[in-house]
């Protein structure tokens, strides 16, 4: 029995390890994070917030109704005092006299209904491009998380192929400082070539120490940014290469109309939509507002509690009435608020236009830096293949005795160098095609 209890909780446990193993493209890495990550899921609540708050704006000019029932006992009636002389006694003297039952019950019923409010109009409409702002809130916050999963996505793969590299470097340097102790013991070789091998080697290892920190750290900042556990186990199905391929064949899209795309552009002309109905709002404190109601009531009268019984009388009342409120004067407190916003719509309009060259100016610098990215990798893809040349020629000559140990270890250090720039350039080529498309509102092609 125990035997088959350890089986299961194995076999339980694989399970819920495969359950907790996730695999990602850099697209489905995207669309994971649109669904699970807290701050998208933040986002999308305040747009159903802002739907609710529009539903209530809208209810606000619906028809109110209200209901009101009401039971009075009095434990000690109040006595009110009248001149004697109405009943026929003494005048100048009081009598004391109490009105009405000890208990009494009514209900009412109440209907009001707006028929005019400028107000109101306004604040429907306000409460249309609240809805708007936030969208484009989440859909503002939407682009910034693809742009950090697709940042993170590339500084993990930077991370495996520099450990990669690493270790590669390592292995091949170990063989030579091996290989070398040999001659070196046969005494063909002074100690300082070893010892120069030694501490390119030492080097490398901290480097390699440094670099496993590292891809430990953009794991877990991948992770985070899709809302998994910190210590989840991803497996990242694109590689570096096949990213690079990708982006640096994709041409740009271009489009006339491209800055209406821009999330920082939506935001600002709702801006002014915003200023625009403030200021109406302002205005429309000026004119009178209209309003009905409908009252209906029903009242009973008792010494005891009858007011369940068949018998008891229950006498109605019912009220129709319009209000009309006038504005007449506010001491100039009206024009001096019309006058604050409507300088407000000023500055809006006038960030509405700085935003404009300003969204044009980081459009052009986004693909003026992508287009050098792609240049730039071609560069550093040359310079490595002359490092590689340069770095095996002179392990060549050095074991041959036509160059020192110092030419060797500089000439590994500029290989060393090489790869760095090769893999930061193959990098920046996502980086910086995520960063023009993200500005442009464009998603991510896979």
């Amino acid at each position: 029995m125990l035997h088959k209890f350890i089986i299961f909780l194995l076999f339980a446990t694989s399970l819920n390890a495969q359950e907790n193993k996730y695999s990602f493209t850099l697209q489905e890495a995207v669309d994971f994070a649109t669904d699970n990550n807290r701050a998208i899921q933040n986002a999308e609540r305040d747009v159903k917030i802002a739907a609710q708050t529009k539903r209530e704006t809208t209810a606000t000019g619906l028809p109110q109704i209200n209901a009101n029932i009401g039971y009075n006992n009095w434990l000690e009636q109040q006595v009110s005092l009248i001149p004697a002389g109405v009943f026929g006694g003494v005048p100048g003297q009081f009598s004391e006299v109490t009105f009405g039952t000890t208990q009494t019950m009514n209900g009412s019923i109440n209907i009001k209904q707006k028929l005019f409010d400028g107000s109101y109009l306004v604040a429907l409409q306000a409460a249309k491009v609240y809805l708007e702002i936030s969208k484009n809130a989440k859909e503002k916050t939407t682009n910034e998380i693809r742009k950090v999963v697709a940042y993170s996505y590339g500084n993990v793969l930077l991370a495996e192929a520099n450990l990669e590299i690493v270790d590669s470097n390592i292995a091949l340097l170990e063989k030579n400082v091996w290989e070398l102790s040999k001659v070196y013991e046969n005494g063909l070789v002074e100690e300082e070539s070893l010892q120069q091998l030694q501490l390119t080697l030492s080097g490398l290892k901290s480097n390699q120490r440094y670099t496993k920190r590292l891809k430990n750290i953009a794991y877990q900042i991948f992770n985070n940014s899709l809302g998994l556990n910190l210590n989840s186990e991803v497996v990242l199905t694109n590689s570096l290469e096949e990213l690079v391929l990708l982006y640096s064949l994709l041409t740009p899209s271009r489009s006339e109309n491209e800055i209406e795309e821009v999330i920082d552009f939506k935001i600002a002309v709702n801006s002014v939509k915003s200023d625009e109905l403030l200021l109406k709002l302002e205005k429309s404190k000026a004119l009178p507002s209209l309003n009905a109601f409908v009252n209906g009531s029903y009242s009973g009268n008792s010494e005891r509690f009858s007011f369940t019984e068949n018998s008891q009388k229950w006498f109605g009342a019912s009220l129709f009435g319009v209000t009309l409120d006038i504005p007449v004067f506010s001491s100039f407190k009206r024009s001096a608020s019309t006058q604050r916003a409507r300088l407000n719509l000023e500055k809006s309009k006038s960030n509405l236009e700085e935003t404009t060259n300003k969204i044009k100016l980081e459009i052009n610098t986004a693909r003026s830096n992508y287009e050098f990215a792609v240049e730039d990798y071609e560069i550093k893809k040359n310079a490595l293949d002359l490092s590689k040349n340069i770095s095996i020629k002179n392990e060549i000559k050095f074991f041959e005795g036509l160059t020192t140990s110092f030419d060797l270890s500089q000439a590994q250090r500029q290989l060393y160098m090489a790869q760095q720039d090769h893999l930061q350039s193959m990098l920046n080529i996502l980086l910086k095609r995520v960063e023009l498309e993200s500005l442009i509102n464009t998603p991510l092609k896979n």
